[in-house]
């Protein structure tokens, strides 16, 4: 096999490894001459490419498109918090400015509005429904999987570049996020695209690449805030060393790369913070109506040391530790709650990662197939080590961020490995990276053995078959080797590939979600029951009404607690006197009833449900509520006012005019004060007072509790179905 070197570096490339060696490039047309026309330069891709390359990159993100569409509607709103505030940007532009819940401006998400923007867009043309909001995050998932191919594609070749998007494309929890409404959709691509164009600025240290790269890293702080820096240190450090330009001239491009990042990131945060507090809606999730306090307090620092001054509950422990997050710890991408979501190329990656880092070792310093390596697999290991060990507010789904750089180093690994595969130590090193991803495929396929038991019989036997083959696939026929390398690739994506299906064939509704079949993820602790939707540790004051998933029964405890969110047509039963799901039994045996007041990880999550709603999951609204509101609702700012946000976002994206969220997402958040929202009453600007909600409903403390009480010791109260409602037009006392 001949071995093709780059132009710019003069090194080796796996850019032919996987077939012959390029065509000679094709000459230049004449003079006057018309070049290719656009559809057929679309078509055919590269002239130094295999005439099958672009064709199959194009039916790469065809199908991953067309997957990813699939059924899209079944999500609903998906996230109603996320929905609401794109209905109200989508009503005012100020809304759309700022991130604001509600179209009336009381207070904003607590995120950047950058995330919210495209699907706000979105529904000003295409109006509100699922497909509007939803189908933009889609379009995210296909780029991300064409960024990943074509930084993987442009060193290693085309069916490198085919594996990593391949890989990226059928991950679960990029299935999942690429379908959902939060913010990580936006934060994975513009972090791909960063990657790449360092990798594009070490090629031919030109500035611009690495501004570039500046830029989408500080608009994707709009999106998701100081995540988006989590990769900025190898990213920086690779380019240090590795650029081919003098030293000096490298610690100037990164000052103009940063000034890049400043400005893309800092220009909305300076508005915001020289913007006058009494004209602008209230900060979501800050306690002083700051944006930097929000951005180093509860989505910064206080994501690391589980200190999130607002936040539904404390931390993780610190290493190894367990918190109501889930537990801690170097093997916590591995365990029950996270590992069915992101790890099953995981450890085939870090080996891969590794052998490619050896196999360039003595290549020089600008070697840019060592820096593809430094900055995917760099972006990786800090990425997954914050995830690792952070104490705070932790969800199964951040993990897609590490989906692009699993995927890209899986497809440089294996790659650079086949075209050493002639070695002894490569084609070993090859064949241990399949073995690797099919036993743990086979341990997380264990971990639900209800779901398809055959198939990790089919991951373990064919990922052992096809390793024992790439052992000696230099020493065998090429049609041999081949084979071994599509039976190992097959049996290393089957595992995942059913888990995606599965996402696919369900909607997911809720803040919090996870990928998979049933039993897929825990939460809470390793060795815990299954879980669909998340549940946390912690109990609750006041309990919170479950969410029923997979034809499972909630049964809520009379004494207030809370129902079980249950999988599998299991029962289970709520915490008598408060807090949250208690463990779950099988039919025809003992229900797992929690302790009074004593909180402990059920099968699933928090969630809403009935009228009132709850802290994660919105409120059915019925149809006679929904007239209630929209009675005059021309007349208000607010049709109605609730505490904590899911709540409010339910009846405000049913009757589609603003509804006050009172505390932010949490019921929390002191605003609006008791002062201001008497104010807000006085004014006749806000019709109803909705019952429950937030943390508990009443029961939260602080400026949420003092409206609660003030509410219902001075108006008229109306009851509609299971819902509660106060009429604020309609005063019983003087007060």
């Amino acid at each position: 096999m001949t071995t093709h070197y780059d132009q710019p570096t003069g090194e080796p490339s796996a850019a032919t490894a996987w077939g012959p060696p390029p065509a000679a490039p094709p000459r230049a047309p004449e003079a006057g001459a018309p070049g290719r026309p656009f559809a057929r330069r679309l078509w055919r891709g590269r002239p130094e490419d295999p005439r099958w390359a672009r064709p199959a990159f194009l039916g790469l993100l065809a199908t991953t498109l067309l997957l990813y569409l699939y059924d899209l509607s079944a999500s609903g709103y998906a996230n109603s918090f996320y929905s609401a505030a794109v209905q109200a940007g989508s009503r005012s532009w100020k809304a759309f400015f700022f991130g604001s819940l509600d179209a009336g401006n009381a207070i904003t998400v607590d995120k950047p509005p950058a995330s919210l923007w495209p699907m706000e867009l979105s529904v000003r043309v295409f109006g509100l429904h699922s497909w509007a909001i939803l189908a933009p995050e889609v379009l995210m998932g296909v780029a991300t999987v064409a960024v990943v191919y074509g930084g993987v594609r442009r060193r290693f070749g085309p069916v490198s570049g085919l594996i990593a998007g391949a890989v990226l494309a059928l991950t679960p929890v990029a299935a999942l996020m690429f379908r959902f409404n939060n913010p990580d959709a936006m934060l994975a691509l513009l972090m791909a695209v960063a990657c790449h164009l360092v990798v594009r600025a070490v090629e031919d240290g030109r500035t611009k690449w690495l501004v570039w790269a500046g830029a989408a890293i500080g608009f994707a702080f709009l999106a998701k805030t100081l995540q988006a820096f989590l990769i900025l240190p190898p990213l920086a450090l690779v380019y240090a060393v590795c650029a081919p330009v003098p030293l000096r001239k490298r610690f100037g491009q990164l000052a103009a790369a940063t000034l890049a990042l400043v400005v893309s990131g800092g220009w909305w945060v300076a508005v915001v913070e020289l913007w006058p507090a009494s004209s602008r809606p209230y900060i979501g999730g800050s306690q002083n109506n700051s944006f930097l306090e929000l951005t180093f307090g509860y989505n910064g620092l206080g994501r690391l040391n589980g200190e999130e001054t607002g936040s539904v509950g404390g931390g993780g422990g610190g290493a190894g530790g367990t918190g109501m997050w889930g537990e801690t710890g170097w093997d916590r991408m591995f365990g029950s709650e996270v590992g069915g979501q992101i790890s099953w190329l995981l450890p085939a990656a870090l080996i891969l990662l590794v052998a490619g880092l050896v196999a360039t070792g003595k290549l020089k310093r600008t070697s840019v197939t060592r820096a593809s390596f430094l900055v995917w697999g760099g972006s990786l290991l800090m990425t997954m080590a914050v995830f690792s060990y952070m104490a705070g507010i932790f969800h199964q789904y951040y993990t897609v961020a590490l989906a692009p750089y699993i995927a890209a180093v899986t497809g440089m690994g294996a790659g650079l490995l086949w075209e050493k595969r002639r070695e002894t130590w490569a084609s070993i090193t090859l064949a241990a990276s399949v073995v690797a991803a099919a036993a743990w495929g086979y341990v997380l396929l264990d971990r639900t053995s209800d779901y398809l038991p055959w198939l990790k019989w089919l991951v373990l036997v064919g990922g052992l078959t096809a390793a024992l083959g790439l052992v000696f696939a230099g020493r065998v026929p090429r049609r041999l080797a081949l084979g071994a390398a599509a039976v190992g690739l097959v049996a290393a994506l089957a595992g995942p590939t059913a888990y995606t299906l599965s996402t696919l064939q369900q909607g997911h509704t809720g803040s919090i979600v996870t990928a998979g079949p049933a039993g897929a993820s825990t939460m809470g602790g390793r060795g815990g029951g299954p879980g669909g939707g998340g549940g946390v540790r912690g109990g609750f004051p006041g309990g919170l009404p479950g969410q029923n998933q997979q034809n499972g029964n909630g049964n809520g405890n009379a004494n207030g607690g809370t129902q079980g969110q249950n999988q599998q047509g299991r029962p289970g039963n709520g915490f008598p006197g408060g807090g949250m799901p208690g463990q779950q039994g099988l039919p025809g045996t003992q229900n797992g009833n929690g302790l009074p007041g004593a909180g402990r990880t059920g099968e699933g999550g928090m969630g809403g449900g009935g009228g009132a709603g709850g802290l994660l999951n919105g409120a059915s609204v019925s149809a006679e509520a929904e007239k209630l509101l929209e009675a005059n609702a021309s007349d208000y700012t607010w049709v109605a006012a609730s505490v904590g946000s899911q709540n409010a976002a339910s009846y405000q994206l049913t009757t589609g005019d603003p509804v006050m969220a009172i505390g932010g997402f949490n019921g929390t958040d002191p605003s609006p004060t008791l002062a201001q929202f008497k104010k807000y009453v006085a004014d006749g600007r806000i019709h109803f007072f909705i019952a429950g909600g937030g943390m508990g409903g009443g029961g939260n403390s602080g400026t949420s509790s003092q409206i609660s009480s003030w509410v219902q010791s001075n108006f008229k109260k109306v009851t509609v179905g299971s819902a509660t409602f106060y009429d604020l037009t309609r005063a019983t006392t003087s007060g």
